[in-house]
């Protein structure tokens, strides 16, 4: 009986030491790594917090237009002059083009691979997203002065108003043309003029007949242009 107890003290005493030596561990790893596993605590409660109010404000995280921040900006505000500005174009316009992607009626080495894996209700859904964001004024560019009257009088006399809308702000099908990014304005005014880019019906025919110059004065007043009749 006494070898029993005292092999049950022994087994009592290792069981205690064991607990020390683990508890103690677990104190300095608390202050070794208790930064970094707060730290890691943090960022999986901050990704869940953002998961959660992205789905409360437009579906599940990511969502579908944050794919588009990269090239066209945050909410489609884009301040580069080559890409898109699509905040507050018209959405039958976004999706037409979209659509057009999709078939093939325009090319694009982004676009066209993106649009295609699109479904009928993504291409609704973005159109709406988009056509429903505040359009920022295109502070990043600044225009010549004589290029901004140049550009005026062709716009003026084109009467871009007539399928663009009185303040260029676009309408049905037609794109806001106030505050697009100039290179790209330049891209496709030369792509309609040299047939690269399709428009309805001849509505684009005149392009046909600008110089270079009076391409980049056109896009040099566009880009300038905020749509509410001033210029910036």
């Amino acid at each position: 009986m006494k070898q029993i107890r005292q092999k049950q003290s022994g087994i009592r005493r290792w069981f205690a030491i064991s607990g020390l030596v683990l508890l103690g561990g677990l104190v300095l790893a608390g202050i070794s790594y208790g930064p970094q596993v707060l730290g890691y605590y943090r960022f999986s409660e901050a990704v869940e917090t953002t998961s959660r109010e992205s789905a409360a404000s437009g579906g599940p995280w990511p969502q579908l237009n944050e794919a588009c921040m990269l090239c066209h900006g945050y909410n489609g505000n884009t301040v580069t002059q080559l890409y898109p500005r699509l905040a507050g174009q018209p959405a039958a316009y976004l999706a037409q083009q979209l659509r057009a992607f999709a078939e093939g009626q325009r090319t694009n080495p982004i676009m066209s691979p993106l649009a295609m894996s699109l479904s009928a209700d993504d291409i609704t859904g973005l159109a709406a997203y988009f056509a429903a964001q505040t359009v920022s004024p295109n502070a990043a560019f600044s225009a010549d002065p004589v290029r901004l009257k140049k550009g005026e009088r062709l716009v003026t006399t084109g009467n871009c108003a007539a399928c663009h809308g009185a303040e260029l702000t676009g309408q049905a099908a037609f794109p806001r043309l106030a505050g697009q990014g100039y290179d790209y304005l330049v891209k496709q005014l030369a792509d309609f003029k040299h047939g690269s880019r399709k428009s309805m019906g001849d509505a684009m025919a005149f392009t046909a007949t600008l110089s270079d110059e009076d391409i980049k004065n056109i896009a040099s007043y566009l880009a300038s242009y905020r749509g509410d009749a001033h210029a910036q």
